[in-house]
């Protein structure tokens, strides 16, 4: 079955403390050269089939439960090489 990945990250303006605590605890934990962490979500929707509508159903559960519009941004892909 066709797989419709949406993630959700936050803004690039808004403060993302969880990807700041894990930016500090890197070096601590013997990593370096990690410049900035955000921290995001991952939704997977398996779907019967990719179409045209169904990508637009996509992107409004996108826009209406997956992701805080206000707060974050999402990006929509089909996974296994079918095209958005």
């Amino acid at each position: 079955m066709p797989r419709v990945v949406v993630d959700v990250m936050p803004k690039p303006e808004i403060l993302d403390p969880q990807g700041k605590a894990v930016q500090g605890a890197l070096p601590r934990l013997g990593f370096s050269g990690v410049l900035d962490v955000r921290q995001g979500k991952r939704f997977e929707l398996e779907v019967a089939e990719v179409s045209d509508a169904v990508l637009a159903d996509v992107h409004r559960m996108a826009e209406t439960l997956l992701s805080n519009p206000v707060i974050e941004s999402f990006t929509v892909r089909v996974e296994d090489g079918q095209p958005a």
